[in-house]
């Protein structure tokens, strides 16, 4: 694409179907338990992202057959068993992160020295809670930047399992990489969580994909988790459409007061982000729900109220909603979401950047923002190389002539064709792209 591409205006309220792609989260770590369980498991619904592919070269570095048909969705898994084969590897995670937490998880199985590494932006990212759980279960592991942020570095004798504590207050993924890992160690393993969790939803999806490839995860009387040393079993699983990318569609809806029905999600979702329809329709919005065969959810007319909202198990939609608030007619209060600001970039004071760019008077606080609309206008955004601030931010496009968005190839990370898909169901002219 081009460096920078201008948002046609939108020709009238969004209409439209869509399916969007497999959700990134639970492809991530099904191909997790794949890749440790016993025997040949297919994964459908498989997205072509940035992603998955570098989590699946991660695995193949540490020995694993992974072979992907990315055109087509599929992708085969030959398990190890839970023993990793290299004994040694450098893995590159680029920008994600959710590959380098659950893989330095998974190196703590093997017997050897790994190192995983990724982008600048990931050299700030702090790992340091994870490292810590490792050591405390005899691992050898390293974080070399400062402020305990990747390069990784792992030497390993194995995995036996024990008691860990890791602290959640900065990204759930530390415990769901512990937690993968977990069934294949000898003694199975405790978990307790030290402070807020965040991103609950996640957590739960952790349990839910585990569970599907015959692993038992526990709560204690204690809040934490106990995993038994049951390993996995090869299975044959289909990964539903991703809740956060469908976030935009609805919004597009939300801000056109159009109507947007998302195929193959529905009450019944792994994906907490499905909330952000509630919230939606606390703003107005009429939410329909469809719980017959895969599922659907529908929704139409305008986000025309502002919110006080508490978005931490919907974090990822954060951005989301800001862009939808710019169209609110009273002013709308994210809070209690300080981890996200150890995303791909700051979606904090970015995002309250950007959005004052567009002439919006935002108000940021540590662990939020609070979005008051304004006569909006023509603004050139920069994304930080981070999928969900250019996907969020291009919406406000349909509405204010002149926005321009900096670097949209970094979508690439998690859809590759969103400018295709929101062009067709928004009508867009989009001959200026080219």
């Amino acid at each position: 694409m081009p460096d920078a591409i201008e948002i046609p205006l939108c020709p009238g309220p969004v209409h439209g179907s869509i399916l969007p792609p497999g959700s990134k989260s639970i492809a991530n770590r099904a191909v997790i338990c794949a890749a440790l369980a016993r025997g040949t498991s297919r994964l459908t619904g498989m997205l072509d992202s940035q992603d998955t592919r570098v989590m699946a070269a991660g695995l193949a570095a540490l020995g694993i057959d992974v072979a992907a048909d990315w055109q087509a969705g599929t992708m085969q898994v030959v398990g190890c068993g839970g023993r990793i084969p290299a004994a040694e590897a450098t893995i590159d995670c680029a920008a994600s992160g959710t590959t380098i937490r659950f893989l330095s998880a998974v190196c703590a199985l093997g017997h050897g020295d790994y190192r995983l590494d990724g982008t600048p932006r990931m050299r700030k990212r702090p790992i340091g809670d994870l490292i810590q759980a490792l050591r405390e279960l005899g691992v050898e592991a390293e974080a070399e930047s400062p402020g305990g942020c990747p390069p990784v570095a792992i030497h390993s004798h194995g995995l036996a399992g024990g008691a860990a504590r890791v602290r959640g207050d900065t990204s759930s993924q530390f415990a769901s990489g512990l937690a993968l890992a977990a069934p294949c160690t000898g003694r199975g393993m405790r978990i307790e969580f030290e402070g807020r969790l965040v991103s609950l939803p996640y957590l739960e999806m952790t349990r839910r994909v585990m569970a599907s490839f015959g692993a038992a995860c526990a709560p204690t009387d204690t809040g934490g988790w106990q995993i038994p040393p049951s390993g996995y079993q090869a299975t044959d699983y289909a990964i539903e459409p991703d809740a956060s990318a469908a976030s935009y569609f609805f919004a597009a809806a939300a801000i056109t007061g159009g109507r947007v029905r998302v195929e193959g999600l529905s009450r019944r979702s792994m994906q907490g982000d499905v909330g952000l329809c509630d919230v939606l329709e606390r703003m107005g919005c009429d939410v329909a729900w469809d719980e017959t065969g895969v599922g659907a959810i529908t929704v139409g007319g305008r986000a025309v109220r502002g919110v006080d909202v508490d978005m931490n198990a919907i974090s990822d939609t954060v951005p989301t909603l800001a862009v939808a608030a710019l169209f609110a007619d009273g002013p709308t209060t994210i809070r209690n979401v300080a981890h996200i600001r150890d995303k791909e970039t700051d979606r904090i004071s970015d995002l309250a950047r950007e959005l004052r760019k567009l002439g919006a008077r935002v108000d940021e606080s540590r662990d939020g923002l609070t979005i008051s609309p304004q006569l909006l206008q023509a603004a050139i955004l920069d994304t930080y190389d981070d999928h969900r601030m250019a996907m969020s931010l291009a919406l406000a496009g349909l509405l204010v002539p002149g926005v321009r968005i900096n670097d949209p190839a970094c979508v690439g990370k998690t859809f590759p064709d969103y400018w295709e898909r929101l062009a067709t169901i928004a009508r867009l002219d989009t001959a200026g792209w080219k």
